[in-house]
């Protein structure tokens, strides 16, 4: 085993201690900068010492609420069925639950 060392423990100390403070990709890539290292190298590190926290992908539409489920609500509101609703588009669908 080799006694060659990408990080001394003073780099390691000041890593972990940034990011336990911050635990953010900005965080990551400031250590990176600071280091002269690899965004991927500074996780890396970070994954072997067990701080890393993955960070939480955005989903590209959010959460997706279904036509029906729009007429639903509204039907409840008034307390009778309206299945010619499900025929409105869904933007006009949430203005109207969005104004009851």
């Amino acid at each position: 085993m080799s006694d060659y060392k990408n990080y001394t423990d003073v780099m390691v100390a000041e890593m972990v201690a940034d990011y336990k403070v911050e635990p953010t990709r900005a965080t990551v890539d400031s250590l990176a900068e600071k280091f002269g290292k690899t965004k991927k190298s500074i996780i890396a590190k970070l994954v072997t010492l067990g701080v890393y926290k993955s960070q939480a992908k955005p989903k590209a539409k959010g959460f997706v609420v279904r036509k029906g489920d729009l007429v639903k609500d509204i039907e409840g509101h008034f307390g009778f069925a309206m299945p010619s609703l499900v025929k409105a588009t869904k933007d006009d669908l949430q203005s109207l639950l969005d104004n009851l």
